[in-house]
């Protein structure tokens, strides 16, 4: 079980690092059309940037929860 636990910790930190550099790419295209001047409201860049941010938060919080998880599978072998 804490091996599967483990796998899964693994996992959702990669989709953290993967998430986070795919938002900074994005982020650094929506400075770009930010300066050009694209017009008023949001860019559809700037939603995506956004839709990724949350992605990046729901995924840790995951992860702050298979971290519990294992704490609490360790703490019950001891």
């Amino acid at each position: 079980m804490t091996l599967f636990l483990v796998l899964v910790l693994v996992a959702l930190m990669i989709s953290v690092v993967v998430v986070l550099i795919r938002g900074l790419v994005s982020f650094l295209g929506n400075a770009r059309a930010e300066i050009d001047g694209t017009g008023p409201g949001p860019s559809e860049g700037a939603l995506k940037s956004n839709k990724l941010m949350w992605s990046r938060i729901y995924l840790q919080g995951a992860a702050i929860g298979v971290i519990a998880l294992i704490a609490l599978v360790a703490s019950s072998k001891g």
